[in-house]
């Protein structure tokens, strides 16, 4: 028991923040009013479910005293049926506890860049590159998450080059940070005329949302340049110098927007990839523990290296971290990766249990 020997001190911050927040002078204090509310919303799961398991508890050694000192047949057995139904789901109350007292990822919270490219296997790769993309937009729909195109760079037989957008909504890096890596995919392309299967990769990263107290970007640090967007063979798209590419010069990081017709729009868009990206930066060298530096997920992009395969010919799809796999390539292309997302926050989940057991 001792792993619950904090849940009270919880509960008791969970009963200050309340008080605090019924304080009519908080009112006028909006950052702080802001700060407490996240941290009860982050406590209150938590706090939900200790009240519920010391419920539960208080109703087990009220039926075992019923049990050892009731002489009533009768009472003797509701009491005895009331221990057999306790006992497994205070156990299961147990375990869901652990799983909460586990340490959070301070970044699970926010918002999410995500960049899908095309890897090795040049057009299919481009394709597939769609339509992963294409997937992750469906699931996020699922979720009731908010999916923005920050920038595309299509290819002419309906594939893309790269894409990058930002989600916004609840938890969204918690659920989809595990998407970061090399994804391969084993299929016959469309413009295989042998009817061979061909082997081609699409990258992921996953960064973050970094918002402007995150990251200190001077504007002397910057060099922006604006040009006219272009379209399909390099047609302009428009008359006027919309494009926006920003160079961040201490770090030499790049990063371009053309979608928008506002300059204005593009150069926002822009900034927040770049902030996103030197974050990320920032985290790889602060913590490699987390994995989540940029080139750590991406790699090379060769097809040696993945996280996870899609073998359409046989409809599996095999996530090679956990190995996980399943029969339903088609649902999961069409955004059902529910199963996929659960069974790896399982699996970390436990890891972070044993590396806290020490067994």
């Amino acid at each position: 028991m001792s792993v619950f020997s904090k849940l009270d001190d919880v509960e008791k911050r969970f009963e200050y923040l309340d008080a605090r927040l019924s304080d009519p002078d908080l009112a006028n204090n909006n950052n702080e009013f802001r700060s407490i509310s996240k941290e009860r919303a982050d406590l209150l799961e938590i706090v939900d479910v200790y009240r519920n398991y010391k419920a539960m508890v208080k109703d087990f050694r009220e039926n075992k005293t019923l049990l050892e000192e009731e002489k009533d047949e009768d009472i003797r057995s509701m009491a005895k049926e009331e221990i057999n139904r306790l006992e497994p789901a205070i156990k299961t109350i147990e375990e869901e506890l652990r799983i909460l007292l586990l340490p959070k990822d301070p970044n699970d919270d926010k918002n999410i860049i995500i960049e899908v490219r095309g890897g090795a296997g040049g057009d299919e790769a481009a394709i597939f590159c769609g339509e992963l993309f294409r997937a992750y937009k469906m699931y996020s729909e699922t979720q009731g998450w908010k999916v923005d195109l920050m920038s595309a760079s299509p290819i002419g037989i309906g594939g893309f080059k790269e894409i990058i957008a930002m989600i916004t909504g609840d938890k969204v890096f918690s659920k989809l940070k595990y998407e970061a890596g090399v994804h391969r995919v084993q299929r016959v392309p469309k413009t295989e005329a042998q009817g061979r299967i061909h082997t081609s990769t699409v990258t992921v990263a996953v960064m973050p949302e970094a918002e402007e107290v995150d990251v200190v970007i001077r504007n002397d640090d910057l060099r922006i340049d604006v040009y006219r967007s272009g379209g399909k063979g390099g047609q302009s798209v428009n008359t006027t110098d919309s494009a926006v590419r920003i160079t961040h010069l201490p770090t030499g990081v790049v990063v371009a927007c053309q979608d928008e017709r506002s300059q204005l729009k593009n150069k926002d868009k822009a900034m927040k990839i770049l902030r996103s990206r030197i974050l990320e930066a920032e985290r790889q060298k602060a913590a490699d523990e987390h994995a989540a530096a940029r080139k750590s997920q991406v790699g090379t992009g060769d097809r040696s290296e993945r996280i996870r395969t899609y073998n359409f010919p046989q409809s599996r799809i095999t996530d090679h971290r956990i190995g996980f796999s399943a029969h339903n390539i088609d649902e999961v292309m069409n955004g059902k990766l529910d199963d996929l997302v659960k069974a790896l926050v399982t699996t970390h989940q436990a890891e972070l249990l044993k590396e806290q057991t020490g067994s």
